[in-house]
């Protein structure tokens, strides 16, 4: 095998676990949002919505916990850019034309999560 077969081969691998390594840390995946992996120690809430508009889609999920919000931010921050997303500022990233927030309405016991994807531009 040449070198640069090898620096492919191995390029593929290191991606592969990094994507194994955030579904290890994840408890299952964000509902209507389906590769936006659900932090462990969250458990998401009844009450989302999905809504597919010309535009593109919109989704809303809540999830609640007994994390903090810096943690929350820090796992996103780091497991986000491996699925293509682009961190714009805290809790906001970007992909594809698309916006995602990670943001914390408060209320309840533990950490209240709410995930808001929208297309890019429509606000929210």
């Amino acid at each position: 095998m040449n070198r640069s077969c090898r620096r492919i081969l191995f390029g593929s691998s290191l991606v592969a676990a990094l994507v194994v390594a955030t579904v290890t840390f994840a408890d299952g995946f964000v509902s209507g949002i389906e590769d936006l992996p659900l932090m462990q120690g969250l458990e998401e809430t009844e009450g989302g919505m999905v809504f597919d508009s010309p535009a593109g889609r919109i989704v809303e999920a809540v999830a609640v916990g007994a994390v903090s919000p810096e943690d929350v931010l820090e796992f996103y921050a780091e497991t986000l850019p491996q699925l293509g997303w682009t961190s714009t500022e805290d809790g906001v990233f970007r992909r594809e034309g698309e916006v995602l927030r990670v943001e914390f309405p408060g209320g309840g016991d533990g950490t209240t999560v709410r995930f808001a994807l929208s297309p890019e531009g429509h606000g929210g």
